[in-house]
């Protein structure tokens, strides 16, 4: 807080004139004491505090500072029982308070602002966006950005993981983007660029290294814990989240990255250059472009590749979803080639199956084809199995099919009316029954039909039942014998005799 220049003398004339205590001067103008104690530091004039009071912990000083000199990470803890093993009485608390201000701190290092030349490098980093939810799946939205170190065009680009696929695509995407490769690529300690690392001795992924080869740049790893290492690419991730995904409504993941090209080509290369205020971040990528490396005259492969059995059922398993694939090749390997948007399977140089790519979870994504061969199949199965079953019970039941395949009836009607039949009345009734038909010139199961009737009435048998019945309903269908009607007259003659010999009593 600024004070009048007139209070300010006075505080000064009371403290070295009069000699009065900061707590005085403090009560008696109306002041915090914390201003008083700012304004004379300020002038830079002596102090006239009163003597400080002996600490309990002034006799061991020494001892701890030769200590944390050679232990700088010690805690306050271990450090309080050394000290109280030799002799202090203080308590840990306190004391705990005292070691912070003794602790030495760390010299604050200092930083050369980075120039690079046009055209040499460019920073790459992976951002986190939060989750982004398709149908029954969660999936993590992160932004690939790379930024040119000498003009700070950034380039944007948003993926539903961060796998070396899409680490690679956004790569390319970026290149083909600026028509020209920089000639150094500045990675972070990042999974997809730097598997391990010692000191100086750093091993970088085979795939990027060959990625690299193929689009003739220098992939270099950052130096550890060093503030100046990536900051321009650290500054566009914060320049994105506030300046273009705030608030930010899409539809999808390409509408998002539709919007995301129109920022990087409108209003992130119409700011100023930081580090240059008299230009444009598109003035300067215009002097950088034509520094930049040719792009080579063949793309690199970035498809997703994963080798995938199949079981029983002709569907591939792939990222969370199934893909339909032909019947015929079940129960074997084979390989998943995927881009973001579509999916491939194929058997060696022979793709089998394609199909739009979903990030859903648990999703069938079958192509109708693939299924109607399948029922077709098991259909045709059921069939033959069928007609196996009629030729060893009737083996005059391939006759009739064949003349009732000439006429153009449906065999599989005619098939499945057969099996009923041989269910319900045996094989050798079935094969006399085929047998007469067909004497009759009459290559159907419902003259075969009425043949079996009329020899089971012929025998006196009740209908065939496809289920067994039971016995009370079985009696049902016995036959009733007619009683003769001459045993009524018989009946009615001895009621009259019984009548008439009452009378004459």
């Amino acid at each position: 807080m600024v004070i009048p220049i007139d209070l300010e003398t006075k505080i000064l004339r009371l403290y070295h004139a009069e000699k009065w205590p900061i707590g005085t001067i403090a009560r008696q103008l109306g002041v915090h004491h914390g201003t008083v104690t700012r304004v004379l530091a300020q002038a830079g004039l002596p102090r006239h505090d009163p003597p400080a009071r002996p600490l309990l912990i002034d006799p061991y000083l020494a001892f701890i500072h030769q200590t944390l000199e050679r232990f700088p990470s010690l805690t306050a803890s271990r450090l309080f029982g050394m000290v109280h093993e030799r002799g202090y009485s203080g308590g840990p608390d306190h004391f705990r308070h005292l070691i912070a201000n003794l602790r030495p701190r760390p010299k604050a290092e200092a930083y050369l602002r980075l120039r690079t030349l046009a055209g040499e490098e460019s920073q790459v980093d992976w951002a986190h966006f939060g989750i982004r939810s398709i149908g029954r799946a969660r999936r993590p939205l992160m932004a690939f950005i790379m930024v040119l170190s000498y003009s700070r065009w950034i380039f944007l680009r948003f993926f539903l993981n961060a796998q070396m696929e899409n680490f690679l695509r956004g790569h390319d995407a970026a290149f083909r983007a600026w028509s020209g490769v920089p000639r150094v690529c500045l990675y972070d300690n990042l999974k997809s660029a730097v598997l391990e690392r010692h000191g100086n001795a750093i091993r970088y992924h085979p795939t990027l290294l060959e990625f690299a080869g193929h689009y003739h740049y220098e992939p270099r790893a950052a130096a550890v814990a060093r503030g100046n290492g990536k900051g321009r690419v650290e500054r566009a991730v914060r320049y994105a989240r506030d300046a273009f995904f705030a608030a930010r409504e899409f539809v999808d993941l390409d509408d998002l990255n539709e919007q995301a090209d129109a920022w990087c080509n409108g209003a992130a290369a119409n700011r100023r250059c930081p580090g240059n205020e008299t230009q444009t971040v598109r003035e300067a990528f215009v002097e950088e472009q034509p520094r930049l490396l040719k792009l080579p005259d063949t793309t690199f492969p970035l498809l997703e590749r994963k080798v995938v059995v199949i079981g029983k059922t002709p569907y591939a398993r792939f990222d969370l979803n199934d893909y339909s694939l032909p019947h015929a090749h079940v129960r074997r390997s084979l390989t998943v080639l995927a881009d973001p948007h579509q999916v491939r399977i194929v058997d060696g140089q022979q793709v089998l199956a394609c199909h739009p790519r979903s990030y859903d979870k648990g999703t069938q994504v079958e192509d109708p084809s693939h299924i109607e061969a399948l029922a077709n199949e098991k259909q045709a199965a059921r069939h033959h199995r069928a007609t196996d079953r009629l030729a060893l019970a009737a083996p005059a039941s391939q006759t009739l099919l064949r003349r009732a395949a000439d006429r153009g009836d449906n065999l599989g009607s005619i098939t499945a009316a057969l099996m009923r039949l041989l269910a319900r009345y045996g094989a050798a009734e079935l094969q006399v029954a085929i047998t007469e038909a067909l004497e009759r010139n009459l290559p159907h199961p419902n003259a075969v039909r009425l043949v079996l009737e009329r020899r089971r009435e012929q025998r006196n048998q009740p209908p065939p039942v496809d289920v067994p019945l039971p016995e009370h309903v079985k009696a049902k269908d016995a036959p009733v014998r007619h009683h003769r009607l001459d045993t009524y007259d018989e009946l009615q003659n001895l009621s009259k005799n019984e009548t008439h010999g009452d009378d004459d009593d």
